[in-house]
């Protein structure tokens, strides 16, 4: 790990803002172990996998959550220091991956990613819960993803059905979950926050914030790898849908062999814990 990283400083800003931004933390041959898992989900699609807003000219590919994946990530996630950045974060001892999730776009100019936040579609809640986003190929900030600082301390939105035709179309019933603010209409109100990246730089963030963006031009590749991990302040949540919603492809048969499925239906406020997420600290 870089010897010039303040933890309390990092710590401190996570737990504010939601998001920090780690800039070079993965070196050289983790940078290589990165883009070798990257590789290996992108030619084993899991069930997981598909596009992302299809029908539009910015439809992109996703996969994610795939229930055979830990052998092949392995090194990438308990031999380097990945797994010891989300224990600075938490500031605990035990670090689990809840998943991991691959993004490519290329070949167009792709639409923007609707404002959203991940927790609405995830069955856990609690401090220790974070998504490492890293990108194979320079982002600029323009096309970076964009947070709105503080929001992961509340509420959660009804989240986005990512439907391709009405950016404003929710997934669960509106009489249940208040309404996403009209965050792109009123950019000036909000306290953004977003970074240029390069291969090696990682934001971290809490999967309560809200964010979205991160178009990309025609031509310009962008390989994405996303990490979702959690710690010992992480408890089990219910969700509509059984825990479980359809946009983020988690409902696709795998034969319920994913830990998340298996916690999906567990009692509200028990330890977001099962032997099948693999343990990565201590």
């Amino acid at each position: 790990m870089r010897n010039d990283l303040d933890p309390n400083e990092i710590r401190t800003r996570f737990a504010e803002d939601g998001v920090v931004f780690l800039p070079g933390v993965l070196d050289a041959p983790t940078l290589a172990l990165a883009e070798e898992c990257y590789n290996w989900t992108l030619t084993h699609p899991g069930p997981g996998a598909g596009p992302v807003l299809l029908g539009t000219a910015g439809t992109f590919y996703q996969d994610q959550a795939n229930p055979d994946c830990f052998p092949a990530y392995r090194r990438f996630l308990r031999e380097t220091v990945v797994a010891d950045l989300a224990a600075m974060l938490f500031g605990c001892k035990d670090v689990w991956l809840m998943y991991e999730q691959i993004w490519l776009k290329d070949g167009a100019d792709t639409r923007r990613t609707p404002w959203h936040q991940d927790l609405p579609y995830l069955p856990v809640s609690g401090d220790h819960l974070a998504v490492f986003w890293t990108n194979l190929d320079p982002v600029d900030k323009a096309y970076s993803l964009e947070f709105v600082r503080g929001s992961h301390r509340g509420p959660l939105y009804n989240p986005s059905a990512f439907n391709p035709d009405d950016e404003a179309a929710n997934l669960f019933d509106r009489s249940q979950w208040p309404q996403l603010p009209a965050i792109e209409q009123a950019r000036e109100r909000f306290p953004l926050l977003s970074w240029a990246t390069r291969p090696g730089d990682v934001v971290a963030f809490h999967p309560a914030i809200l964010h979205g963006g991160a178009p990309t031009r025609s031509g310009v590749r962008r390989r994405t790898l996303s990490l979702r991990f959690f710690g010992e302040d992480a408890w089990c949540a219910q969700r509509p849908h059984d825990g479980m919603a359809n946009v983020e492809g988690l409902k696709h048969d795998d034969g319920g062999r994913h830990p998340l499925k298996k916690m999906a239906l567990a009692p509200a406020g028990a330890p977001f814990r099962h032997p099948d997420f693999p343990q990565l600290r201590p």
